[in-house]
């Protein structure tokens, strides 16, 4: 198998060099932050930036749940595996990826042109499966929008998301997926970057 660490395309790329670091190449998860404080507006900022990518229809069924108070982290942390609860705990700013699985019910809204395709998704199922598929979707363009505004994320999984659920989420309405930490990265917060498949092994044309 073929990987790759070095070949960044700038020249390709209608961004400047800076910007394409900031979001991709020199980016990283973070595994620890500082305990500087991530403002309102700053959080505010993220979901404005992240709402405009693509979903299916416009659906836009991921709900962000912003985690500030003692108590709530607390529990939070609790449900989380291994390492996973002090970075949780220490993180300046704390998100849970949530997806709405009525998200049709506000079609009107977000699809106004043609809210009769509503009755799409009336069948539970398939209304599950987009709006999971579509809110993971959302959640790459909320680690980038986390980048875009100069901090850095830290993606976790490794939690009992009915824990969860049972803490935030308790109209059941919500589904939670994906923690998110936020803030500016601490002492020590990077990994070795580990190497990327080269385009000749993960793509092809036809």
């Amino acid at each position: 198998m073929s990987v790759q660490t070095e070949n960044q395309p700038y020249e390709m790329l209608s961004i400047g060099s800076e910007a394409a670091d900031q979001l991709f190449f020199e980016a990283r998860s973070a595994n620890s932050f500082s305990d500087e404080p991530v403002s309102e507006e700053v959080l505010e900022a993220i979901y404005e930036t992240m709402k405009m990518g693509p979903t299916l229809m416009n659906n836009q069924p991921m709900r962000i749940t912003w985690v500030k108070t003692t108590d709530a982290r607390q529990k939070i942390s609790e449900t989380m595996a291994g390492t996973n609860a002090q970075k949780a705990l220490s993180a300046p700013a704390l998100a849970i990826l949530s997806f709405d699985t009525e998200w049709h019910e506000e079609f009107e809204a977000f699809f106004p042109h043609a809210p009769e395709r509503k009755a799409m998704f009336d069948d539970q199922g398939v209304r599950a499966a987009v709006g999971n598929n579509n809110a993971w979707l959302q959640a790459g363009y909320f680690i980038m929008a986390v980048r875009a505004v100069g901090l850095a994320a830290g993606p976790m999984g490794g939690f009992d998301s009915s824990a969860v659920d049972a803490i935030v989420n308790t109209d059941g309405r919500n589904k939670s997926f994906l923690i998110v930490n936020v803030g500016k990265p601490g002492d020590d917060a990077w990994f070795d970057r580990l190497p990327r498949h080269t385009a000749e092994f993960a793509t092809r044309t036809i």
